[in-house]
């Protein structure tokens, strides 16, 4: 059995399906309407914010060519917009702008190497002992104090027997010295005349000979036992037991004298100022020649301790032999990183390092003080270097005259161009420049035209 499809016309099978799509959209419109709305809204918005933006552009375009036109009649001819920098007064102040002439200097490359800042051994810290034997009967400083040469530390009473036996002999053979020399100048005369033998004046003449011997002997074994050569004057002329020592701050002057006499030397040398450290004493304690009684430490001058690595031993020779003077960076110091130039070499090891394979070499470090003041009857002191900050050294190793050279923050780089800003009138001009050689202080500019001496 065989069917048969007849023919059916393309027009109505499209209308029939539109009209199911319409009846089907229809029915269904609350669900997709509302969504479609908010769509073509969108769509909608967006073309007209495209058209706006086009026009403000052109617009935008119209008015720079206007301008850039307009400001071709200005007296700025010459400059490039892209070259040149307009800053206000306040704007220069408000970023710290500085400039500076252009001149042909002298410089010095440099290698860093790092270095501590140490005492100077044997001459940073000095001990005050007892010369005596006694007993502490009064301290007059306080630790951390700053005392001056001659200024008194301690009282002692002095309990030695030995040093008062010492004493009653030295005067002894005093008093008897001051009789014979009178009982020889009453002699003297009648001597002469003949009323005596001269034989008894020459007796009496040999007794002060074998007196004067005793007495200089005496005189040096109060020196051995710690007298000062003033405090012996002082019993002779007092013809007194001396019982009470002071003992004061050491005088630079009189450094190379017995420790008493520096103990009791009333000089003073202001230009000098110690610190009392380490205080071993107290009122009331008995002590012997010899023990330590304070460290008196003078900061005034340190030295830097400089650690060359062994490869560089070498350059730091030289910079010795030329007498090239060093710049140090203080680390945590204020301001942070102020350079400290114009030191000089003092001497350079003649050793490696065995621990850490460096050559050390010492620099002269000058200090001065950032506190001075009186509290409570004591004065105190602070240095701007203490012992035990690190620091980087700048060593010369190679001199280049007639060069510029300018500060690091004054050339730009910008990938492989480098530029300064010149200034010209209220303008600041890019110029580019090459760069010989920059490290972290100081560019060298080549002297190819684009600057010169004088510019600013």
């Amino acid at each position: 059995m065989s069917i048969r499809i007849q023919h059916i016309d393309r027009r109505w099978v499209v209308i029939t399906i539109a009209t199911l799509v319409v009846a089907v959209g229809w029915a269904t419109y609350g669900h997709w309407g509302p969504a479609a709305k908010r769509q073509v809204a969108t769509i909608s918005s967006r073309i007209a914010n495209r058209g706006a933006t086009g026009a403000g552009a052109d617009s935008a375009k119209h008015e720079q060519l206007g301008s850039a036109h307009s400001h071709e009649g200005h007296d700025h001819a010459g400059h490039e917009e892209t070259s040149v920098i307009e800053l206000s007064a306040q704007a220069r102040k408000n970023i710290g702008l500085k400039t500076a002439k252009v001149k042909l200097s002298t410089f010095m490359r440099t290698i860093p190497v790092p270095g501590i800042v140490v005492e100077r051994h044997g001459r940073t810290k000095s001990r005050v002992v007892a010369p005596l034997t006694g007993i502490v009967t009064r301290v007059h400083v306080i630790e951390g104090e700053a005392v001056e040469p001659g200024r008194p530390l301690f009282d002692l009473r002095l309990t030695h027997e030995d040093l008062v036996q010492a004493q009653v002999e030295f005067l002894r053979i005093a008093e008897e010295l001051d009789v014979v020399n009178r009982e020889i100048e009453r002699l003297r005369p009648t001597a002469e005349n003949g009323a005596i033998p001269k034989k008894t004046l020459l007796d009496r003449q040999y007794e002060l000979q074998k007196l004067r011997a005793g007495q200089k002997a005496q005189r040096e074994s109060l020196l051995l036992h710690g007298f000062s050569g003033n405090q012996v004057d002082e019993i002779l002329e007092t013809r007194s037991l001396r019982s009470n020592l002071t003992i004061c701050v050491p005088d630079a002057s009189t450094e190379k004298l017995p420790a008493s006499d520096r103990a009791s030397n009333p000089k003073s040398s202001p230009s000098r100022l110690f610190v009392v450290e380490e205080m071993r004493v107290e009122s009331g304690r008995l002590v012997t020649a010899g023990d330590p009684l304070l460290s008196l430490a003078d900061y005034s001058e340190l030295h830097i301790e400089g650690n060359a690595f062994e490869q560089d031993g070498q350059l730091v020779a030289d910079a010795l032999r030329e007498h090239w003077k060093i710049t140090a960076i203080v680390e945590n110091h204020t301001p942070s990183g102020t350079p400290v130039p114009n030191l000089a070499i003092v001497y350079l090891s003649d050793q490696i390092d065995s621990a850490t394979r460096t050559l050390h070499f010492y620099l002269r470090l000058p200090n001065e003080k950032t506190r001075d003041e009186v509290a409570d009857g004591h004065r105190f002191i602070n240095w701007r270097f203490k012992p035990g900050q690190r620091t980087q050294l700048r060593v010369p190793v190679e001199k280049w005259p007639d060069r510029i050279v300018l500060p690091a923050d004054a050339v730009v780089q910008d990938g492989a161009e480098s530029f300064v800003f010149q200034e010209n009138g209220d303008h600041l001009d890019r110029r580019p420049v090459q760069v010989e050689y920059r490290d972290l202080h100081a560019v060298v500019i080549a002297q190819d035209g684009s600057l010169f001496p004088g510019d600013v």
